[in-house]
């Protein structure tokens, strides 16, 4: 999947909320509708979504549905990024001087 359309997957907060469950451990439809405030039906329309672009991934334990987090298109991303970083780490070093020399004083 090409880094735009996962932006465009991403750019939706419930499904990285969404994901920022799932990266602590895998659940189930019911334990995400619990954790959010959306309904089960919204939970299962943004988990097919993640799932469609690779996001997240499911097992079937008896008769539960559990989801993982997949990393993978996240690396992608990751990747894309790496040339733009010096953008604003750059900036992030010079605050941390900034701050650090404002201490001194």
């Amino acid at each position: 999947m090409k880094p735009d359309n996962l932006f465009e997957i991403l750019a939706e907060p419930n499904r990285r909320t969404i994901l920022d469950y799932l990266r602590v451990k895998e659940r189930s439809v019911g334990e995400l509708v619990a954790l959010s405030s959306l309904s089960q039906p919204g939970v299962s329309k943004h988990l097919r979504i993640l799932r469609d672009a690779g996001l997240v991934s499911v097992r079937k334990d008896a008769r539960k549905h559990l989801y993982i987090l997949s990393a993978q298109p996240l690396a992608e991303i990751d990747h894309w990024l790496e040339p733009y970083r010096q953008f604003w780490s750059n900036k992030l070093d010079d605050l941390v001087r900034q701050l650090d020399e404002e201490e001194e004083l």
